[in-house]
């Protein structure tokens, strides 16, 4: 009998008492339901590899009660239970969306708002946080299916501004990022957006493969969770900062050509200071805040979350892309040692024709007082 066959059972068998079931939902996933019971659980996605007529018959179930007949009820369980064992092989699809949405997040005060919500850290990295939403139906409770992912979506906060969302349709977005955003500084007026996919199989062989912008997992847990919002949340910060980068690198260039044509520039002493400051703390955040390098204590731990940690990291080039980021500033840094030289230069020959001027004058009034006393001692 498939998984989810004998976990339908189970919940029939455990729920003709109470045909009418109650709903336990987390505060924060109210707003994402409608006021009908019913309609929220038919609402509601599944995060798991179970097949959508299963789900659609569970739903049915536990708005309308059970059959009557316990011959139509034996063969319904025998179809599920077909249906179950031939999508065994199929991989459920769980969306991931990822946005780079401010420069930073005050994870205090956003655990403090969303206690009720907060998945238990694993580990000691603090530049993250991980919150869970969800609808359990009241019958389930007590089966030891109230944690689990299949009724779960997730959303993985990061401190240096990302924020990584499992499993939320593109309608629900908004209200995801609005619990992020009301902690957040220094929002972007252009957020930044990836999109990837997570496949779930249980049939797999191995513990994951990759694919064309998606990755296959036997199973995906909180943990899972984690180490995939990390790399695409560190992947789309470095997008961020490529872009700052590269705005410099472009005013750079526009500089160099109005030097070939022309021979000198314009730019201020306040302005190449300016650049030379955002160019420091873009690659101070990128190293300090992002951890672009910093181990996972996670992947650490377990071998298939190293797997699955270096297989991203690799798929989204995350090494190549710093290292072409790293070649942009070190064109960044010359240039600005170059004007900085030209700027030094400028003041030098400023103060040494500022001094020129005075010894001139005092040249000038030395020898007008000479003239004077000659002509006063010739009378």
């Amino acid at each position: 009998m498939g998984r989810w066959a004998a976990y339908r059972l189970l919940l029939r068998l455990t729920s003709f008492s109470a045909p009418s079931p109650s709903y336990s939902i987390r505060p924060l996933s109210l707003f994402l339901l409608s006021s009908d019971p019913t309609t929220q659980f038919r609402r509601f996605r599944p995060f798991s590899s179970a097949p959508s007529s299963s789900y659609a018959a569970l739903a049915h179930d536990l708005d309308y009660g059970f059959r009557d007949s316990s011959h139509n009820y034996v063969n319904e369980v025998q179809s599920c239970t077909d249906v179950d064992e031939q999508q065994q092989e199929e991989a459920a699809k769980i969306p991931v969306k990822a946005f780079f949405l401010s420069t930073s997040i005050d994870l205090r005060s956003m655990q403090a708002e969303n206690a009720g919500n907060v998945v238990p850290p694993t580990s000691r990295t603090s530049n993250y946080v991980t919150l869970r939403f969800c609808n359990t139906p009241s019958a389930m409770i007590g089966m030891g299916v109230g944690n689990s992912v299949i009724f779960n979506r997730y959303m993985v906060v990061f401190q240096y501004g990302s924020a990584i969302l499992f499993n939320v349709e593109d309608h629900e977005v908004d209200f995801f990022l609005n619990i992020a955003r009301r902690h957040a500084s220094g929002l972007l007026s252009e957020m930044r957006k990836d999109d990837y996919m997570v496949k779930e199989k249980p049939g797999l062989a191995e513990d994951m493969q990759g694919g064309a912008d998606f990755i296959v997992l036997k199973h995906l847990d909180t943990d899972g969770i984690r180490i995939i919002g990390s790399v695409l949340g560190q992947s789309i910060a470095l997008d961020y900062f490529v872009s700052q980068v590269d705005v410099m690198v472009e005013e750079f260039a526009d500089i160099n050509r109005g030097m070939e044509k022309t021979g000198t520039f314009t730019m201020t002493r306040m302005k190449l200071f300016q650049l030379v400051g955002k160019a420091n703390s873009n690659i101070a955040d990128i190293i300090l805040k992002v951890g672009l390098f910093d181990r996972s204590e996670i992947a650490w731990r377990e071998a298939k979350y190293a797997q699955i940690n270096e297989y991203l990291r690799e798929e989204y080039e995350v090494t190549q892309r710093f290292g072409n980021l790293d070649i942009k500033l070190k064109f960044v840094e010359h240039n600005i040692h170059f004007l900085q030289e030209v700027l030094q230069n400028r003041r030098s020959d400023l103060l040494e024709w500022c001094i020129i001027i005075l010894l001139s004058i005092e040249n000038v009034i030395g020898l007008y007082e000479i003239i004077r006393d000659s002509a006063a001692g010739s009378v």
